[in-house]
């Protein structure tokens, strides 16, 4: 066969405009479902934290020595039922560490993974998926893929509370995720596509009651 036959030849011509095809539509398509289920994470992500703000504001303080601390800012300069100061405690569950990031915050830098674990994991538990009811349910009971170390708790003075109150200050609560990927099945091994975090997808709550379990309802 002479060369311009064989460059005039379309034998084949179709198996390979199908083979091409194929290949992208199989992309598009487990493309399609990995997205999908990268909305199911965003979604199962987001109640997870939001979860997680209502059982911190009703449990103890991962700042274990927030409870003291309208007691610890009483003094000569501030007396019982004034105002409570501004303060930001960030408490980081990768880093295992409370730190006063700003205003007056003395002693509340212990941090408690007890506290950080009944958020987590839920009231009386240390595992995921063992929850008997919405009560008893922690973040990972919610989202499997959480633990403590994916988890930034920051306790913030917003006004409420005062100096000398027994219960404590009475902080705004914020939950937010941190180093938690997204996973991919199909696109996973694509460049950049195993590396994309699922966004903090902060929640804030006004805190309730500082103790070590909430009322009952």
């Amino acid at each position: 066969m002479s060369m311009s036959s064989l460059v005039r030849n379309r034998d084949g011509a179709v198996l390979v405009e199908v083979t091409v095809m194929l290949a992208i539509m199989l992309v598009l398509v487990l493309g399609s479902i990995d997205f999908l289920f990268a909305f199911y994470q965003w979604n199962a992500a987001a109640k997870a934290v939001a979860v997680g703000a209502r059982i911190a504001a009703v449990s103890d303080p991962v700042a274990s020595g927030l409870r003291n601390l309208s007691m610890a800012v009483v003094g000569p300069d501030r007396q019982p039922g004034a105002p409570m100061p501004v303060f930001t405690v960030v408490c980081d569950g990768a880093q295992a560490t409370c730190t006063c990031t700003s205003g007056a915050c003395p002693g509340v830098g212990a941090y408690d993974p007890a506290a950080m674990s009944t958020i987590v994991y839920g009231r009386g538990s240390s595992s995921c998926d063992d929850a008997q009811s919405f009560y008893y349910a922690g973040m990972c009971d919610v989202f499997s893929r959480i633990t403590p170390a994916n988890v930034v708790i920051t306790y913030s003075q917003t006004g409420l509370g005062f100096a000398g109150r027994p219960g404590g200050p009475v902080p705004t609560i914020t939950v937010s995720l941190q180093n938690l990927p997204f996973r991919f099945f199909f696109l996973g091994g694509l460049s950049r596509f195993g590396n994309i975090p699922i966004p903090p997808l902060t929640t804030s709550i006004t805190a309730e009651d500082l103790s070590s379990r909430a009322p009952d309802f």
